[in-house]
Formats: structure tokens, sequence, C-alpha cells
């Protein structure tokens, strides 16, 4: 059975979608074979990313291993039962039909909280949690005093993540393997950058995910969407010597799949 991995949090702006192309990209380069699936229906942005890449590729005649993209595949009401969910039926007819086919299905799910990014959660073997280095984010993970030093509770999202973890208990699946992404760390050592350092750490231990270094803000990442690209296409497209940055950018990536711990995969690229 294909791999699923599941990219997700209840936020918008935390790199989502940068960190599922950017991800999903590496392991079609690697050799495996990988579908997405973008949960975001209305601004879809990890779809628009790959539809990118294939006209871009196209029409630049250039033959570049990329992920394929899967549809929501539409359910005809008529055949539920009483009770049934069409949201479900409609994620769970995909994935069915990508299983097959893919070592990995990749799931990008949107910044808000909807059916289908609930069912996607219970259906991860691996979760990554993009999140910024900010206690506006961390907020979404778990509530501190105004210190920030101490951890008062959970929050929403934790919390759904919980109950995913219970649903793939009860139905005899392996545990979800939870690694949260700190994005856009600064570079200098500052008291916020700490304290959002130690935060993460004690509640890395209290509700059981992993940490993972994440990617830091490039303005490389905005430049490249409209073309569908990524870091590992650069001198593919006839860029020839890299910048300090870019190849900074690479070694984040290079980094981010080797905590992920992914079966029968390396950081090779």
């Amino acid at each position: 059975m294909a791999h699923i991995i599941v990219v997700g949090n209840e936020k918008g702006g935390a790199g989502k979608s940068t960190v599922s192309m950017h991800l999903a990209t590496a392991l079609a380069r690697m050799g495996h074979r990988i579908s997405g699936l973008d949960l975001d229906l209305r601004q879809r942005t990890f779809g628009r990313y790959i539809d990118n890449r294939k006209a871009f590729l196209q029409n630049a005649k250039l033959d570049l291993a990329s992920p394929s993209l899967c549809e929501l595949p539409e359910i005809e009401a008529s055949t539920l039962k009483p009770g049934e969910n069409v949201y479900d039926h409609r994620l769970s007819a995909a994935v069915a039909s990508m299983e097959p086919d893919n070592d990995f299905i990749l799931i990008d799910c949107p910044g808000s909280h909807t059916r289908l990014s609930q069912v996607a959660h219970s259906l991860a073997d691996t979760l990554i949690t993009p999140l910024n280095d900010s206690f506006i984010d961390f907020d979404l993970l778990a509530h501190t005093d105004p210190s920030g030093d101490k951890i008062t509770g959970p929050s929403v999202y934790s919390e759904m993540v919980w109950t995913a973890r219970q649903l793939r208990a009860q139905a005899g699946l392996a545990p979800i393997d939870w690694i949260v992404v700190r994005n856009r760390l600064g570079a200098q050592r500052m008291v916020n950058k700490e304290k959002m350092e130690r935060a993460i750490e004690k509640l890395s231990k209290r509700i059981g995910f992993r940490i993972a270094p994440g990617f830091n803000e490039r303005v490389i990442f905005r430049e490249l969407f409209p073309r569908g690209l990524t870091l590992l296409d650069l001198k593919d497209i006839g860029v020839k010597q890299l910048n300090i940055s870019n190849v900074a950018a690479r070694q984040e990536l290079r980094d981010l799949v080797k905590a992920l711990n992914l079966p029968g995969v390396t950081a090779d690229f």
C-alpha cells in the first residue's frame, strides 16, 4: 500500500504548499512514484503549483521528474446511505484510485477546519505540520500563559490530531508519525525564538510529535511558483551557478527529507 503523507494545520501562511511541492518533487526525482491531492477546493495552491509545472515543462520541452495530480471524483448522492458524508466517499475513492500505482500519496490540506481535512488526518501515516516560528502559530497547537513559558493546555488542532490517532488505533492501523516543521526561522538568537524552541520541545514530549527544521523565508520560493518549479530544478533550466541562498535552501530541503525518515527514502538528490 502507498505511504500516505498529509501536510496540514488549520492556519494559512505557514508554507504548507511550498513544503508539499518540494517534498513531492524531491521524492519524484529520487525515482519514487508519487501523486498529490489538494483538499483546499477553493484556493487550490498545491494543485495549481503542479498544473503550473506541467504547463511550463510542456512549453519548455523539458522532461523533469514530477508528482502527478489527482482530483477528487464526484459521487452521486443517490449512492449514499443515510448518514454517510459525500466528502468521506470522495476522499476514499481518490485514495483508492492512487494506491495501486504509487509509492507515496501526498495530501495537502487547507488552512482551516474542514470535513475533508479531518478525515485526511486519520489516513496519515506521516503527518507534517509546518509552523511559522511565532507564538501566534504556536497557539494552533497549545495555549500558553502570558510569559510564553508555561503550556496551559492543547489547542484545537492538537485535539483533532488526537482524535485522528484514536480512529487509527480503533481501525488497527499503525500510529501517525507526526512531525512539526519549524518554518521561517530567524538567523539571530532572539528571546522569542528561544522561548519558541523551549515551548515546542516541551509540547513535543507532552502530546507526541517530532520536530524537524523547515525553510527560512526566501524570495526564491515565490518566484518559482508561476513556473511550477522547485529549488531542485534550477540547474535543469539552465542556472549554472547557484547563489549562497539557493544552496542553503537545497540543504534545508535535504535536512527535512532526512528528518522525515520516510520508508525507503534517503536524502540523495
